[in-house]
């Protein structure tokens, strides 16, 4: 368990100082994919360069498997850090090294021995895919290929925990996929805890199972992932899950009354919904906008409906609405 407390970092520069995390408090469970997402500037890569103490913190604590990482001597805090490895944007492949010796660097500095060191590294480059790559130098591969490298060579030394900062970003949305399932599959095989950040919603979508959204260095919001995006509490949630301001709509409040529908793991997403409850209403409603996504095979997203006529007609469609399991009604 990754436990982070009241944690702040700041920074001093020329022209004052810079608090980059104010009060960051945070649990992360054993086996999740916990993803870390906010705009440049948020404070998401300090945070992470924070759990594994590449940043020391100004005050607070990060508590992994009991141990305060920020208590722990130099000589601990490198013993500690090989359950804690990371994969950055960049790759940071040693250019000079092939894809063998990439992923054995780790194991030398261990002191693991050459000949069970090569073994455990080919077995790495087995399991992220690349077998027939052993040879090959980093400039010969492709970006997807060279994260996959980084990625067995940040399981060499059998982390419990995998930070991926920005993993994804340098990479085309085809070549973030395949290296998302691989990262997911990782998860299950091997039970790593993965903490993810990154600033694009797609990727938590796709593979986390919790989020925190950081805003100017504080936590906005945290849960699940299903929950968080279906129905943003914070200001900083809604400007990620509603980028153009739709949920913000509005209609003429002396014609309709308005509510907001969400999805919280609705199994809708090939029934319509909408349309079945104006037939069996009467009630014509106005869609006034709507934000739904499909995250596991189930819905998630809020829709913003605007109910005409009397008062009743609002108690009648938010009666109908919430007799479906994962939808949630309420008055705007």
């Amino acid at each position: 368990m990754i436990e982070i407390k009241n944690l702040y970092k700041t920074f001093h520069t020329k022209a004052g100082e810079v608090d980059a995390l104010k009060d960051i408090n945070l649990t992360i469970n054993d086996g999740e994919i916990y993803g870390i997402i906010g705009m440049s500037g948020a404070g998401k890569s300090t945070l992470v360069r924070c759990i594994n103490m590449l940043e020391r913190p100004t005050s607070g604590q990060v508590i992994i498997d009991g141990k305060d990482m920020g208590a722990l001597s130099d000589k601990e805090l490198r013993e500690a850090r090989r359950d804690i490895t990371m994969i950055f944007q960049s790759f940071n492949l040693l250019m000079q090294r092939n894809c063998l010796k990439n992923v054995c660097f780790p194991m030398e500095l261990a002191g693991v021995k050459k000949d069970e060191a090569e073994k455990r590294a080919m077995e790495l480059l087995e399991l992220v895919g690349l077998p027939d790559k052993a040879k090959a130098y980093p400039a010969q591969l492709s970006g997807g290929q060279q994260q996959r490298v980084a990625i067995a060579r940040a399981l060499a030394t059998n982390p419990k925990v995998l930070l991926c900062d920005e993993a994804t970003s340098a990479l085309d949305p085809n070549t973030t996929h395949s290296i998302l399932s691989l990262i997911r599959d990782i998860n299950e095989k091997l039970g790593i805890t993965v903490v993810i950040i990154t600033h694009q919603m797609s990727v938590v979508e796709e593979v986390c199972t919790h989020v925190a959204i950081l805003d100017h260095g504080e936590v906005a919001e945290c849960g699940p992932v299903g929950s968080v995006f279906a129905s943003p509490k914070s200001a900083a949630g809604r400007r990620l899950v509603f980028p153009n301001g739709v949920d913000d709509l509005v209609s003429d409040p002396a014609k309709e009354k308005r509510i907001r529908v969400v999805f919280n793991g609705a199994e809708t997403a090939g029934s319509p919904l909408i349309a079945t409850m104006v037939i069996e209403t009467g009630i014509a409603v106005n869609i006034l906008s709507a934000a739904i996504r499909s995250i596991e095979s189930r819905a998630y997203g809020t829709m913003l409906l605007g109910i005409p006529g009397k008062r009743e007609n609002l108690f009648t469609v938010t009666d109908y609405l919430q007799t479906v399991p994962g939808v949630f009604v309420e008055e705007v």
